[in-house]
């Protein structure tokens, strides 16, 4: 099977991270009899330094014309004084609306050989960690209206949060097909007590609930549920919410789960063209040393083979892999511990390749 995937390096530390997970996939293509053409597209940081803006429309297009987009992270301290619609998460919002990606989805799984590493305690960890965020990703206040303005002699910051049903029903229907795919459970995250959007959430929910009566439903303030992600992990399956709420919620989801340099996350639309990213940023401060941690990354390719390109014999190699590699010992800096052995970014890759 031929496919092309636009590679998006990103900044910092993260061309690192893309350069291994090109060599797993290269890897793949050699055993599975597939051909992986690359397509190089810039965004954020890099696309400022070279265009003077954080995403081009020709390279909006490389994207939009590729099979799909692999991303590494962008950011970092040389871009944080820039103009709000010159920073590189401009581009990064951009990239997502050009392409239709309305669908956030960001597992939160313990790999049982790094449950010590979880900040929980072990009888919270031991019970399980194995859910999903489904956030909804073009949508609410971050692509509302955002204005300030002088009033009574001072400023005033306005920021809205628009939301029309049928982009909740879109992203609702996902959380209730992925939750059919899984333990069919599903928790609507919301804040119905304050927000006119919230209600209207639960409104479009309740109608696509009765299509799924195979699935157990319910209802979630979104502060309970910070709280219950800490407290009881177990008792989720796939949590729905929408753009800001599922950006704060999928953070903390994957801080509980070890480490962040292990998770990775989709973001997909109607087609099969998706957009594979690790959740973590793009680590300045190791840039350049070969000692972040490339598995996120790694992991997000494997996801793109499962959910764009339909090779679930192909992802399960990969993860199959990673597996391994833990089972062995080996960790990068970021989740050592005793008894094993410390390896950097390609290091840890060559180990995998090993595996596959």
């Amino acid at each position: 099977m031929n496919k092309t995937i636009a590679l998006i390096y990103g900044d910092c530390a993260s061309p690192e991270i893309v350069r291994q997970a090109v060599r797993v996939l290269d890897k793949i293509a050699d055993k599975y009899n597939h051909t992986f053409t690359y397509t190089r597209a810039y965004m954020g940081g890099e696309a400022i330094d070279k265009f003077g803006d954080p995403l081009p429309a020709a390279e909006l297009e490389k994207c939009k014309a590729a099979d799909s987009v692999l991303l590494g992270a962008i950011g970092g301290p040389k871009w944080e004084g820039l103009p709000g619609d010159r920073r590189p998460e401009k581009g990064l919002l951009r990239l997502r609306a050009g392409m239709g990606l309305y669908a956030n989805n960001r597992p939160a799984r313990i790999w049982p050989q790094l449950a010590d590493a979880s900040p929980l305690k072990k009888s919270i960890v031991d019970q399980g960690i194995d859910f999903i965020v489904v956030r909804e990703l073009i949508g609410g206040v971050y692509f509302g209206e955002h204005k300030t303005f002088t009033q009574d002699g001072e400023k005033v910051a306005v920021d809205t949060m628009p939301y029309a049903e049928h982009e909740i029903e879109r992203i609702g229907r996902i959380g209730f097909e992925t939750a059919m795919k899984r333990r069919k459970k599903l928790t609507c995250v919301d804040k119905a007590n304050v927000l006119d959007t919230s209600r209207l959430w639960r409104a479009v929910m309740h109608r696509l609930q009765a299509e799924y009566p195979e699935v157990e439903y319910n209802e979630m303030f979104v502060d309970n549920c910070a709280m219950q992600i800490c407290k009881n992990p177990a008792q989720f399956d796939v949590i729905v919410t929408e753009n800001m709420f599922g950006d704060i919620l999928s953070d903390e989801a994957s801080e509980i789960t070890g480490s962040i340099g292990m998770v990775p996350s989709s973001s997909l639309g109607q087609g099969s063209c998706g957009l594979y990213e690790p959740i973590h940023g793009s680590a300045p401060d190791i840039a350049g040393q070969d000692i972040v941690n490339p598995i996120a990354c790694i992991l997000s390719a494997a996801m793109m083979l499962r959910y764009s390109f339909s090779m679930p014999a192909e992802a399960d190699a990969i993860e199959a892999a990673v597996n391994a590699v833990l089972d062995a010992g080996f960790r990068t800096a970021d989740m050592m511990a005793d008894g094993c052995t410390k390896v950097g970014c390609t290091a840890i890759t060559d180990e995998i390749l090993k595996r596959i």
